[in-house]
């Protein structure tokens, strides 16, 4: 076999005629995660967004046919099969892979019975065979809960509960496969008056699981999710995800693809977004502010947002001494986070830029009146806070940040500035959600609730970009002063998105920033 440097899916897949599922989804889905896609067709369907009004099988031996023609030659990294309809081909397909021992270590199968539009696509009497001939060579399983229900031969709707979704994943790994991902569409969960989609993965090599939730998104719009999700965990696992971060990156690419969802294609259940990955930026369509986290170090983040102080906040035993110190740094880091602000406006080159920075030093000098009132609850006097000798952690940290801001572009200074907005809304939210978080009683808790309020939360989503896309930035500051980090997405779009090396130096001055906000959390503990 050549030497190759892309990964290679072979999709093994009826033909969608309507191209939102099928071997048309699998192959759109994989080339927008950067693999290259080899095909082999088993049925060809007369299909549209509203149903399936023919199936035409490929012969059994000439699906094996082409299996065998693109094994033996290009190979593959990982092997995605989704419609086989009937008995004889799925029997040539599990016949033929097991000829292939090395390349059909990583086979990905979608059981696909019914299409979205509710079209049966598996004969009855295949079932039997799909469960017999193929989920022992299976390496990961990707049903639905209705799926699942008719693999396990469960009546319809038995599967109702998150425990209930968890056991139907262990017994239809008893069945062979390696590990299940069942899907949660079909079965939203309501958690804190909240509709979240939950996917259970189960891994039978350790007998783990792990859960994997998202917003539930109401459309009409998901022709083909089921064969995307599969082709792009087949994608990854060929990339050399491990298997617990492919589900996650192919749930995640499916979640954003039904989102943005394609509209006007069709009167039925339309398409979901292939395309929406395709940026062919250094950060790969994600996000900037989630591409800059990703960035990081293993355990830089986790180190940051999970810190001892922050673990000592949570449970209430963090000594009032240490807070008490911190709060009085975090007075005079106010005051250099402003002088940052206004650095951004001297750099803005717009009046909208200018003004909006502007709104942020006003914001500042507003917060830092509340941060008095805050430290007065601890006893501690206004000329108390004034007259405390600045750390050098805190010296080393703001002055990092001024220094990016003078030496780099707006950008660079928005990059030095992040981590503290990013980090105190992901602390913020996780403490207030977290049972194990002390409330009663918890000196701490007003704390904690300022940084989960929706008006920080609203900052930080908008930054990430899991709200909306702001282009105009004197609206944006606006809605909300520290939106500055939805700005960063706009000066990454015209400065980063196509150079790896510059998209490189600013998660470094990141990484640096991540790490000085450590060592403010040390410097609370220390006192020094």
């Amino acid at each position: 076999m050549p030497d190759k440097n892309i990964p290679i899916v072979m999709t093994i897949a009826g033909s969608d005629s309507g191209g939102g599922a099928g071997i048309q989804a699998d192959i759109k889905t994989l080339t927008s995660l950067h693999v290259y896609a080899t095909a082999v067709i088993s049925s060809v369907t007369s299909q549209n967004t509203k149903g399936v009004d023919g199936i035409h099988d490929i012969p059994a031996e000439f699906v094996r046919k082409q299996i065998t023609a693109v094994l033996s030659d290009i190979g593959s990294d990982a092997i995605k099969i989704g419609m086989l309809s009937s008995t004889s081909i799925i029997k040539e397909v599990a016949a033929c892979l097991k000829e292939f021992p090395e390349q059909a270590r990583h086979v990905v199968v979608d059981p696909v019975m019914i299409s979205t539009s509710g079209s049966r696509l598996l004969a009855a009497d295949a079932i039997n065979a799909l469960v017999d001939e193929l989920l022992p060579v299976t390496y990961i399983l990707t049903p639905n809960v209705p799926e699942a229900e008719i693999l396990l031969n469960l009546e319809a709707g038995s599967i109702q509960s998150l425990q209930a979704m968890r056991d139907a994943a262990k017994s239809l790994a008893g069945l062979g496969p390696k590990i299940v991902l069942l899907k949660g569409g079909h079965l939203p969960l309501v958690v804190n008056d909240k509709k979240l989609v939950v996917d259970v993965v189960y891994n039978a090599e350790n007998d783990s699981y792990h859960e994997i939730k998202n917003d539930f998104v109401v459309t009409k719009n998901t022709h083909g999710t089921g064969c995307t999700l599969s082709a792009a965990l087949a994608g990854e696992i060929a990339k050399g995800s491990d298997v617990k971060a492919a589900c996650e990156k192919a749930i995640r690419y499916v979640n954003v693809a039904i989102s943005q969802a394609l509209n006007d294609i069709g009167e039925g259940n339309g398409p979901i977004n292939h395309f929406h990955p395709l940026k062919w930026s250094p950060y790969e369509g994600k996000p900037f502010a989630t591409a800059v986290i990703d960035s990081l170090p293993e355990g830089v983040w986790s180190a940051f947002i999970d810190h001892p102080f922050v673990r000592g906040i949570a449970d209430g035993t963090l000594p009032v001494e240490s807070f008490v110190y911190y709060l009085k740094q975090d007075y005079l880091y106010l005051q250099h986070y402003a002088r940052a602000a206004a650095l951004a406006a001297y750099k803005g080159t717009t009046m909208e830029e200018i003004a909006a920075s502007a709104a942020i030093i006003t914001h500042i000098a507003d917060e830092s009146k509340l941060h008095i009132e805050y430290c007065a609850k601890f006893g501690i006097t206004k000329e108390e806070v004034l007259n405390t000798q600045e750390s050098v952690f805190n010296s080393a940290y703001t002055r990092y940040v001024l220094e990016k801001g003078t030496s780099g572009d707006l950008l660079d200074l928005r990059a030095a500035m992040a981590p503290c907005l990013l980090g105190y809304g992901v602390i913020g939210l996780k403490l207030f959600n977290d049972p194990a978080t002390k409330r009663e009683g918890n000196v701490y808790w007003d704390w904690i609730c300022q940084y989960a309020a929706d008006d920080f939360q609203a900052a930080v989503n908008a930054g990430i970009g899991n709200i909306i896309f702001f282009s105009d930035l004197k609206s944006l500051y606006l809605m909300h002063p520290f939106f500055f980090v939805a700005e960063m997405e706009v000066l990454a779009e015209h400065g980063v998105s196509s150079s790896k090396s510059r998209f490189q130096e600013v998660c470094k001055i990141f990484e640096q920033a991540t790490r000085l906000e450590i060592m403010f959390w040390e410097m609370g503990i220390q006192r020094n």
